[in-house]
């Protein structure tokens, strides 16, 4: 039976059974209230699976003490999709001082609903309830748990979710190619223990099948007892994993466990163009369930957003995005996008305003390298460089505005659209890469129409040592980019200004170089109230450095700030706050800087 119109997806067998619908083929399991909204990983396959024909259920939040809570929609057809949300619930849960949250802000009223490890608490108790329906694991925190990982919150190396929870398959990455593709082969009849080589996907096969099975063309990395108890190992593994993340190049991982040997497929090849377009312009409604009373806080600042594009060549060594969307930056028809945004016009509360245009990083819509596109969508396909991260000055790599400056010009246009934001963060060193002017061009249009008086960029860092271990643009391109705002913004006749992120406590960083940031900061006025403390979170290049003090690439030594350290370096992004003039005299004092300490117009502190 195939649902098609506005209404959301049932979350109950009443509403069920008002569409005709007496036993779901899907029910979806998440950590997160229900948002039928494409930013929302549950809400967005769930209409990709309904599109593909499929009813399509889901359980937001329940109760992992309540049996009824995952029995309200009975047993599915095809298979059970867990996923612990849009967030890795410990990320979700717990600070980066390890102080647990009082909010959640992917629950009805922001109350925290959802349990430490979401995804392998819901997978238990679907499978203890209903053990002969598969279960299928979703979404980011079963995504980067899929080897075993080093897990921040309890100090330790945890094997890969396969290993933890009763699942039989993990989905990983940007779903809908493998769960379309798992969901045609089990309504077709086969067993899921039989579906082994759908690309995108992780399975778990016995110990003994492993060691007569053929090991042709697999790489095998160092097994969980290794990686445990031995930082070399571990390093070593993550490079090996890290090296095959490429949908065309890549070959399929095997990691042995105590009592399982998990299997990683290569990642699901890039959407189309076209496949983007479809995927989006699905009848989302925007909106919460209307059963619920109380807001989703994490709504609002996306309800009106557009989603352009996917992927990301940034490869900043602290986001797992590499291991999740990949390299491939994959766009949506200019077409495609104003369609969309003429559809947001005639929503309720709408009031004119598109609140963001953008994906991982806005302005890499439109962008493409040569080898990229070579046969995607099909078999062949070059893929991403394997010896090389990619970079502005890459001669294949286009850094090249002309397509996103379009495409604003055509949302500006649109009848009913009052104000158009670009809000999810820019690379600005592209901007100054791009040789075709349209640069320039793209600069000059967000000061005048995009931005309301602060642009953010993202910068983390102002020691070149401590960016090019973060895989970030040398300090000379945020202040050449600086300059350039400025200069934008005074040919539009405004007075804006920049509001860089940083992170502080980064691998790599030592005390030295946070002075070397608190006195950026200093200089130029800035003032961070968020301040953005490193948080180790499963499989990124940083979080490997932390967990073994060793570059996985080359080997390597890297210092990485604990303890007391870190709450150091966390103060001197906030060496103005008269609470932190202890810990920062502390750190001046370590770092042989005695000479910031005082009454003079360069110090940071005054003398305790």
């Amino acid at each position: 039976m195939k649902q098609r119109g506005p209404s959301p997806l049932p979350i109950s067998m009443e509403e069920a059974r008002r569409d005709g619908i007496d036993r779901f083929d899907v029910v979806l399991v998440s950590g997160d209230g229900y948002v039928d909204h494409p930013s929302f990983g549950v809400g967005l396959i769930g209409r990709v699976l309904q599109d593909a024909g499929y009813s399509v259920g889901v359980v937001p939040q329940p109760d992992f003490r309540r049996e009824d809570d995952f029995r309200a929609l009975g047993a599915p057809r095809l298979f059970f999709g867990v996923a612990s949300g849009n967030v890795d619930s410990m990320v979700n849960n717990y600070s980066p001082a390890l102080r647990r949250r009082r909010r959640d802000v992917y629950s009805p009223g922001g109350r925290p609903l959802r349990p430490d490890r979401a995804a392998i608490v819901y997978a238990n108790r679907v499978h203890a309830l209903f053990p002969d329906v598969p279960v299928i694991l979703g979404g980011i925190e079963a995504s980067l748990r899929r080897f075993a990982h080093y897990d921040f919150w309890s100090d330790s190396v945890r094997g890969s979710i396969l290993a933890d929870a009763p699942a039989d398959l993990v989905v990983y990455g940007m779903g809908e190619r493998p769960i379309l593709e798992v969901a045609r082969r089990l309504a077709g009849g086969e067993e899921v223990g039989a579906i082994r080589d759908v690309p995108g996907t992780a399975f778990k096969m016995e110990v003994r099948e492993w060691r007569v099975s053929e090991r042709q063309g697999l790489v095998e990395i160092p097994s969980f007892g290794e990686v445990a108890a031995d930082k070399m190992r571990y390093a070593e593994a993550f490079r090996l994993h890290y090296g095959e993340q490429d949908p065309f190049r890549g070959r399929t991982i095997v990691q042995p466990h105590p009592k399982t040997v998990v299997v990683a497929n290569p990642p699901s090849l890039p959407l189309t163009t076209e496949e983007l377009d479809e995927i989006y312009e699905l009848p989302f409604t925007r909106a919460a369930h209307p059963s619920y009373r109380e807001e989703i806080p994490a709504l609002e600042p996306v309800r009106f957003s557009i989603t352009t594009h996917r992927g990301c060549f940034g490869s900043c060594s602290f986001c797992s995005l590499t291991h999740h969307q990949g390299r491939i930056v994959q766009s949506r028809s200019i077409e495609s996008v104003v369609r969309e945004a003429e559809g947001l016009t005639s929503l309720p509360g709408f009031k004119g305003v598109i609140q963001d245009v953008g994906g991982p990083t806005a302005n890499m819509y439109g962008m493409a390298c040569s080898r990229w596109r070579a046969g995607a969508g099909a078999a062949g396909g070059v893929g991403a460089c394997a010896d090389r991260l990619c970079s502005p000055d890459c001669p294949t790599l286009k850094a090249d505005h002309r397509r996103q400056v379009e495409l604003l010009r055509r949302l500006r246009e649109i009848p009913g659209v009052k104000r158009v934001f670009v809000t999810s963060g820019i690379r600005h060193d592209l901007i100054l890469a791009d040789r075709t002017g349209a640069g320039e061009e793209y600069l000059y249009d967000l000061s005048c129409h995009h931005v309301s008086g602060h642009l953010k960029v993202a910068p983390e860092h102002v020691s070149d040592r401590v960016l090019a271990r973060m895989h970030k643009p040398p300090r000379a391109a945020l202040e050449e980019f600086r300059d350039e705002f400025k200069r934008a913004s005074r040919k539009v006749g405004k007075e804006q200004y920049l509001v860089p992120y940083f992170i502080s406590g980064h691998p790599g960083c030592e005390l030295r170089d946070m002075v070397e940031l608190a006195e950026y900061l200093r200089d130029h006025r800035l003032r961070s109230e968020q301040v953005q403390d490193f948080t180790p979170t499963p499989m990124t290049v940083s979080t490997c450095i932390y967990h073994t003090g060793l570059d996985p690439f080359t080997g390597s030594p890297v210092h990485v700030p604990r303890g007391r350290e870190k709450e150091i370096q966390r103060a001197l992004l906030q060496y103005w706050d008269k609470r932190n003039e202890g810990l920062v005299r502390e750190g001046l004092r370590l770092a042989g800087r005695e000479d910031l300490i005082g009454d003079g117009p360069e110090c940071l502190v005054p003398k305790g």
